[in-house]
């Protein structure tokens, strides 16, 4: 069953695969997600590392602070959605897992 694999690589395989994972962890953490809400009255902003990193609020919203919260959080959830789904398909495709999108990636 393992007659042809190399054990001796094995170390180098699994220090190889780790840069890879260190080099889309840093690169996803720089990547930017917008996200429009309420017909782009609400803008958010996050990175790759899940902080958000800009808000815009349309003027119209000042008003209304009930609105303004309920639109805000769905910006925000889904700006998290998005940068988590990215995060986890820029990794697939990164170490070759593109085509398992039946394990969920």
């Amino acid at each position: 069953m393992f007659e042809n694999i190399d054990f001796s690589k094995m170390g180098e395989m699994l220090e190889s695969v780790k840069e890879k994972a260190r080099q889309i962890e840093e690169e996803s953490a720089r990547a930017e997600f917008e996200v429009k809400a309420g017909g782009g009255l609400v803008k958010v902003k996050v990175n790759g590392a899940l902080e958000v990193v800009d808000i815009e609020i349309d003027d119209e919203l000042l008003e209304d602070k009930q609105s303004m919260q309920i639109l805000l959080i769905s910006a925000i959830n889904d700006a998290m959605k998005l940068a988590a789904e990215e995060k986890k398909k820029a990794a697939a495709n990164a170490l070759g897992l593109s085509g398992l999108g039946g394990l969920g990636l």
